[in-house]
């Protein structure tokens, strides 16, 4: 791959730096809301590029927006920095190794996510003052991904009504321009009142809360028989009345993660999951209280954006991954089964990789979707904004998300090539947009049309905020 683009020096230029920022996000994991030390290493590196900054957006204090330019069409490059909870691990170990016992790490790569989208954006800046082209360009440092759906509560609250065009990425085992599919989904707690009572002397008095909510799961494992095949729903408990099994549970609390296709089917399965609350709660004579906790969109596609990020991707070549970089990959697939293997790339409709490492192609754009899907808050970006993702190796090939094995390769070199990589697509794609104001006209024409056809409708009710953290003392 020649480095003959001018975008592409430019992020070569400042890439150290921003490797560094990964590695101190990467060192310090922080889960939903939490991300304060996070997001102050991406404001220390906005301040010393020049950018103009606003704090706190959307009432959450750890979500920031830097800015250069002033007039112009507006490019958003999206960031993440959010870790994941329980799954610290020693970076480069082929085994599990936690740093501590039950601490967090980053699972999905948003230590990467984050610092390549700020080293886009910075080299995007630099290439439009070098050039003296009037444009403007935002990096988005976006909190909560995992679960908090911060970008949905931007989306809804009008933060990307002015861009023009919203591009992003994610660390991945393969090198792809992101197909506009993911699920929508719902986070709800529903949280059931009954009445405590000795379970003894007196259970005739009691009503459980605690039955409610096991009598609400039966009913949503029975639904499951007639949900559409892409649908899922999930449940956790997040308060089981208490430890005492000799008091009725006056009070339990059970969140149910509910996923569709789109959001028409996700407002059709919600209301389903809602009914059998209702039922569980007539059955044990308790009462029950929904409280949305966060939800998302489906992602939708731009095909004009995609043909754009996919020639650039195309021009710059797979991710340069070097001899020294396999010793670790290898490692890490021997941890795997074959089907971990294969599910890796099933979404881009290639034969299973055995005897592949490290991914060393560039998917095509046209290529069949297989597999499942997971959500995403970029989903709701892409209903108020045109918008495109790459998807970029950063990792062995096999490597599932949320496991420790995506943690160990997290400040590996191959995962730093991967981020540096991912930078220059990002730039160079925005690069192009911004000298075609044509390709930004059909994108936005593209994005009306689906618009006009189902407008957006935030899944997550005007009334509710996001659910921040104060940060710790």
């Amino acid at each position: 791959m020649q480095n003959e683009e001018q975008i592409w020096q430019m992020v070569d230029a400042k890439k150290a730096e921003f490797i560094a920022l990964s590695d101190r996000v990467f060192e310090t994991p922080e889960t939903l809301y939490n991300e304060y030390a996070s997001v102050a290493e991406h404001m220390i590196m906005l301040k010393s590029e020049g950018f103009r900054i606003t704090e706190g957006i959307c009432g959450m204090p750890t979500a920031v927006m830097g800015e250069a330019g002033d007039k112009g069409p507006v490019i958003a490059i999206l960031g993440e920095f959010d870790a994941l909870p329980e799954l610290s691990q020693a970076p480069g170990v082929a085994q599990p190794s936690p740093i501590e016992a039950g601490g967090n790490g980053h699972g999905c790569g948003h230590n990467l996510l984050g610092a390549a989208s700020l080293l886009a954006a910075t080299a995007v800046k630099d290439w439009l003052a070098e050039n003296e082209i009037v444009a403007r360009v935002r990096y988005y440092g976006c909190p909560a991904e995992e679960g908090g759906a911060a970008k949905a509560y931007m989306a809804r609250d009008g933060l990307f009504d002015d861009v023009d065009a919203a591009i992003s990425w994610h660390p991945s085992t393969f090198n792809a321009v992101q197909h506009g599919h993911s699920l929508a989904n719902s986070r709800i707690d529903f949280t059931f009142h009954g009445k405590a009572a000795h379970a003894a002397a007196a259970p005739q008095l009691g009503r459980s809360a605690l039955d409610a909510c096991e009598l609400m799961n039966i009913g949503v494992n029975y639904l499951r028989e007639h949900m559409p095949d892409s649908a899922r729903v999930h449940y956790a408990y997040l308060d089981a009345g208490g430890v005492a099994p000799n008091v009725v549970q006056a009070k339990a609390t059970v969140r149910q993660l509910v996923r569709a296709a789109d959001l028409d089917a996700l407002r059709d399965l919600v209301a389903r999951v809602r009914s059998i609350a209702d039922g569980a709660a007539m059955m044990t004579g308790t009462t029950v209280e929904a409280k949305v906790y966060s939800g998302v969109s489906n992602l939708v596609g731009n095909r004009p954006l995609e043909e754009v990020m996919q020639h650039e991707f195309e021009k710059l070549g797979p991710v340069p991954f070097e001899a020294d970089d396999v010793g670790l990959a290898n490692d890490i697939r021997k941890t795997l089964t074959k089907d971990d293997i294969t599910a890796s790339f099933q979404r881009i409709g290639r034969e299973t990789p055995e005897n592949l490492p490290l991914c060393d192609f560039v998917a095509p754009l046209d290529r069949i979707n297989i597999g499942g899907e997971g959500s995403t808050d970029v989903g709701d970006v892409s209903w108020v904004v045109p918008t495109v993702q790459a998807r970029v190796a950063t990792c062995a090939v096999g490597t599932p998300f949320h496991t420790w094995q995506t943690v160990a390769q997290g400040k590996a070199p191959a995962a730093h090539k991967g981020m540096v990589h991912a930078a220059k697509v990002m730039a160079a794609t925005a690069g192009a947009l911004i000298q075609s104001p044509e390709t930004l006209k059909a994108a936005r024409m593209v994005h009306d049309e689906r618009q006009a056809k189902t407008p957006y409708q935030c899944p997550i009710p005007a009334e509710v905020s996001p659910p921040v953290i104060a940060k710790p003392e």
